[in-house]
């Protein structure tokens, strides 16, 4: 009768702790971000905003030539939608999601999204934004 005990007493003990076990991995379990192309990617929760916004005062066919140059360049060009101006690249083995939006006639905004393991690359994102504004000094 005491060995009924002891074990009725270890099962009872052991559901608030899975309880605990289990509301504490949720913190740590992935899910999904939107991209600036209208894609879904994999993302670690708790993480800080990951997309650069930049804007040019220039057309939008000059500001997405130069993205489609730059990607290009840099990486491969995985997807060049000519509909919205938005791109996905694959460079330094980085997902890159680039959405190119006209704010108005003589301004362009551009949103630059590097993402690696379930994390954002900023440095990336800042290099690119950089890359693009010299490329379009380049072809002024």
């Amino acid at each position: 009768m005491g060995l009924v005990n002891i074990i009725t007493m270890k099962i009872t003990n052991f559901k608030p702790v899975l309880a605990a076990a289990l509301s504490a991995s949720a913190l740590f379990v992935g899910g999904c971000v939107h991209t600036d192309t209208g894609d879904s990617s994999f993302a670690w929760p708790f993480t800080a905003d990951d997309t650069i916004t930049a804007r040019y005062e220039r057309t939008a066919q000059q500001v997405t030539e130069a993205t489609r140059y730059v990607l290009g360049h840099d990486g491969k060009l995985l997807v060049d939608n000519v509909v919205d101006n938005s791109f996905k690249a694959k460079i330094n083995e980085r997902t890159v999601y680039v959405k190119v939006s006209k704010v108005d006639e003589k301004v362009t905004q551009v949103q630059i999204q590097a993402r690696v393991s379930g994390k954002g690359d900023l440095h990336l994102d800042a290099d690119l934004d950089k890359q693009i504004a010299l490329q379009l000094t380049v072809t002024r």
